[in-house]
């Protein structure tokens, strides 16, 4: 592991590290969240707390919204940009150190859309967004029946299974595997590299867990080396093919779109189908609606999303000098919006704790967040949602948790991973094509 990678975490990692842990044992709810020693399993008691204290929380690190209203404005300000770790409070050298290493293209740094703004996000977005219009999403619908189907298929009728392994995680890597034009037997390998890198959209992760991120982008870097330069010789019709005819981003570009639609196409919708799995057994009565009325499934999955949102946090940095609701930031503040904490705003959603499939404003949501950085797949995960559940509960009407299922130890996003099902006697009647 190159030196300068140490001075990496330790400026963007270890430093919020310390500040978290140390407030976390002295009490402090923010830093608890955020992930003090070990993170927790039930985030929603200390949102509501810290939702009781301010609408613009000061926190030891940064603002923190968990207002809808507001956490909507914030998204849609033109005032403020994406956050990039430089946005803390860390001292300078580390901070010059650290922008001396810089990473193999990936996620969590520029040129992804996750983190530049307009013209750059602009530029970046736009060859990619005509792969997730309402038309090309519509026709993935075949592909989606027909994998979740096969899934599904290799399920034990009456045995068990890890749900998440087995199949929630599944489905949606089979399709950004598709749409990137990449090889049905390298999904593993994404698998793999995804688990080991989505924790760096946390703050204060261990130097270990950035470490194995890090050896992560490395191969994966000479995997998409190797994959643009055969698609370069033997295009297919897929998006990454189309990405490199084009000739508008250059390799760099290329490879951090690609391993960012690889995160964003897979983890929205593991967590949501894992999510949604948990909360209707939780629910009988709701799954007993769905059985009954199969035309609020959509619904059912937006009251999912809006509940347990897969991505509980983003973050936005003041652009400028400027004040927010009685508030004066400067610029370079940061200030965490908690999706989460939006999505159970009271004042926007009745009884928010409660999950109703036929709640009729649970689309306003912000789990895709909003503005500019509104997910481009927000349309492709929801479609795969509706699927994925309707077809697992309609295959194994009497699916059970056999034990109890074990989250992910992150912050920002929020899901299982793994999940022990009994999974009872198979019906097999194949779901319409209708959702």
């Amino acid at each position: 592991m190159k030196p300068q990678y140490w001075f990496r975490w330790l400026s963007q990692q270890g430093a919020p590290r310390f500040v978290l842990r140390t407030q976390a044992r002295r009490g402090d709810p923010f830093a608890v969240l955020m992930g003090g020693p070990g993170g927790i399993d039930d985030p929603y008691p200390l949102i509501e707390e810290l939702r009781g204290r301010d609408r613009l929380l000061r926190t030891s690190l940064s603002w923190a919204v968990f207002d809808h209203e507001l956490s909507r404005a914030i998204l849609r300000d033109s005032r403020f940009g994406v956050r990039t770790p430089e946005s803390f409070d860390v001292p300078k050298p580390l901070r010059m150190l650290a922008q001396r290493s810089p990473l193999p293209p990936n996620p969590v740094e520029p040129p992804s859309m996750l983190v530049i703004d307009p013209p750059q996000h602009t530029a970046m977005r736009k060859p990619v967004a005509s792969a997730f219009t309402p038309r090309a999403v519509a026709k993935l619908r075949e592909r989606v029946e027909t994998v979740t189907e096969e899934l599904l298929d290799a399920l034990p009728s009456d045995g068990s299974a890890d749900l998440v392994s087995a199949f929630a995680a599944q489905v949606p890597i089979a399709i950004i595997s598709e749409m990137l034009g990449f090889p049905d037997e390298d999904r593993d390998l994404f698998l793999g590299w995804g688990d080991r890198m989505t924790p760096l959209l946390d703050v204060g992760i261990s130097w270990r867990t950035h470490r194995r991120a890090l050896e992560s982008m490395e191969v994966m870097n000479e995997y998409l080396d190797a994959h643009i330069a055969r698609l370069r010789r033997n295009p297919g019709d897929d998006i990454m093919s189309a990405l490199v005819s084009a000739g508008e981003l250059d390799d760099y570009a290329l490879k951090a779109t690609a391993s960012l639609l690889m995160g964003a196409g897979f983890e929205t919708t593991v967590n949501l189908i894992g999510n949604g799995v948990v909360q209707l057994l939780a629910n009988p009565d709701q799954l007993d609606r769905l059985r009954a009325e199969p035309e609020l499934w959509p619904n059912a999955v937006e009251e999912v999303l809006r509940i347990d949102s897969p991505v509980q946090t983003t973050a936005r940095t003041a652009l400028e000098d400027l004040e927010l609701d009685g508030e004066r930031l400067r610029r370079g503040h940061t200030v965490v919006l908690s999706l989460a904490g939006a999505n159970r705003d009271p004042k926007v959603f009745a009884d928010p704790d409660r999950f109703d499939v036929t709640r009729a404003n649970a689309k306003e949501h912000l789990s895709f967040s909003n503005g500019i950085h509104v997910c481009l797949g927000a349309s492709l995960a929801r479609m795969e949602g509706v699927y994925a559940l309707r077809a697992l509960f309609e295959r194994f009407p009497d699916l059970a948790l056999e034990g109890t299922p074990r989250r992910r130890r992150l912050f920002t996003l929020h899901g299982y991973e793994h999940m022990p099902v009994r999974l009872g006697r198979a019906a097999h009647a194949k779901q319409p094509s209708s959702v």
